[in-house]
């Protein structure tokens, strides 16, 4: 696992991989889909630590990096990557979605169909953390919400659908104002600049020279700190965008509450 293509890739679709293979999967076999879906996420799991072993913790940066063309047209690339802030968030969902799915053995509906969310959830979570492009980024980003919506809303508690619903349209109104957010980055940064590139948007935010700043106004760049502040504090979330989590919170399953 020396080539970060294979491995940064693998970590973060294997999970979709199992979730596809499950499909095939006979219904009433539910102790080989349990114990499928948790090889899965220990699998998983495996790779991450194999990243972890390969982090040079001297070098500052990204590291691993993955760019290969995917809509040229718009700029838009498969760019991944690893520093020290995003190795620990790649680590932690792995692990704590193998221990989430040994509490999914409490689940006692559905087995193949929650499995099968709860592991495209994990590659959501994942290419969230790896991904360097801002499009891949968003694409992560709300690959997480469907899964989650289902979960809570079919094995929730009494007030599941409520706590869906709510959880649903909050996300959903931050993921719109990221992708106005991206929108304005694309259309006001110029033919030559790479606009989805998650970091320039970082040395545009930190007051670095970039080709980001230099074309995009004051103004532009103001109005773009609010919409994303915004959209990630409700994804937090932060205070006053939070109130979506107690009901998501106590009605989620166990497992889908740990996560």
């Amino acid at each position: 696992m020396n080539n970060p293509d294979v491995l940064l890739s693998a970590i973060i679709f294997l999970p979709a991989v199992g979730a596809l293979l499950l499909a095939f999967m006979d219904s009433r076999a539910v102790a080989q889909i349990r114990a499928f879906a948790l090889g899965v996420t220990v699998a998983t799991f495996v790779l991450t630590l194999f990243l972890w072993n390969q982090f040079q913790y001297g070098e500052p940066g990204m590291q691993m990096l993955v760019v290969k063309e995917w809509i040229p047209t718009w700029n838009v690339f498969y760019r991944l990557g690893v520093d020290g802030i995003s190795l620990p968030l790649v680590i932690l969902p792995s692990l704590v979605t193998m221990l989430a799915a040994v509490a999914s053995w409490s689940i006692n509906k559905a087995h193949k169909g929650y499995f099968i969310l709860f592991l495209l959830l994990e590659t959501g979570m994942l290419g969230v953390f790896l991904s360097l492009d801002f499009f891949l980024f968003f694409v992560f980003w709300e690959v997480m919400l469907l899964p989650m919506y289902f979960l809570i809303g079919v094995w929730g508690g009494p007030r599941r659908e409520y706590a869906a619903i709510k959880f649903f349209l909050y996300t959903l109104i931050g993921g719109v104002l990221m992708l106005i957010a991206m929108l304005m980055f694309y259309f006001n940064s110029g033919a030559t600049a790479d606009s989805f590139n998650l970091m320039e948007l970082a040395n545009a935010a930190a007051g670095k020279d970039s080709t980001l700043t230099s074309t995009l106004s004051p103004d532009l760049q103001k109005i773009a700190f609010v919409l994303l502040f915004i959209g990630f504090a409700i994804k937090l979330p932060a205070f006053p965008f939070h109130t979506w989590l107690p009901d998501a919170h106590v009605e989620a399953p166990t497992p889908i509450s740990m996560i």
